[in-house]
């Protein structure tokens, strides 16, 4: 199974350019649904997502998991971890506390957000559900709970092959072993 090392200072650099670009608060869905359809895009184009998150079919979409569970405060209890020094949940809005900047990004990337900031920025966080709904052909319907998204099933459907699903298995495994041994020490 593919999986790529969550990394929360990238993600919440992401996360903060699209609370930017809404000036400075976003529904938390809406900011869910941007943030799967930017690594859902980087992994068609470069063969690994902007977040390294892991997903999940929750009932309203595709949900970054590890992501959702920062928002929702279940990651850190005492709020201590990169994310929550930027950025805070208030009712259904994320709201940016000061700028993390973008230092983690790649220009490409950049460019990338801002794609898909310019494609679904202006939709709500209602339309986005049905967005995700229409154009994730990996998510599938939970009932009242989630059922995770493998990323291998996200390359099917963005018509990767086989061989280049085993090609991006191995290189994830091996990123994920480079970030271990450098944080590791």
């Amino acid at each position: 199974m593919i999986a790529f090392a969550f990394n929360e200072v990238k993600t919440t650099q992401v996360a903060a350019f699209f609370i930017k670009k809404h000036g400075g608060k976003i529904n938390y869905t809406k900011l869910i649904k941007l943030l799967y359809l930017a690594d859902r895009e980087a992994l068609f184009r470069w063969e690994r997502p902007l977040t390294g998150d892991s997903y999940v079919s929750m009932p309203k979409g595709p949900v970054l998991s590890n992501t959702y569970d920062l928002i929702n405060y279940r990651q850190d209890p005492q709020n201590k971890s990169y994310w929550y020094k930027f950025i805070s949940k208030k009712s259904y809005d994320v709201a940016l506390k000061k700028d993390p900047g973008v230092d983690e990004l790649s220009k490409r990337e950049i460019d990338l957000i801002e794609e898909i900031q310019g494609k679904y920025g202006h939709k709500s966080w209602g339309k986005m559900i049905d967005i995700c709904h229409d154009c994730c052909p990996e998510w599938q319907h939970p009932g009242k709970t989630s059922i995770p998204i493998r990323i291998e099933d996200i390359l099917k459907e963005l018509k990767k092959s086989e061989k280049e699903i085993e090609i991006i298995d191995e290189e994830a495994s091996n990123l994920r072993y480079f970030d271990f041994i450098l944080t590791a020490n």
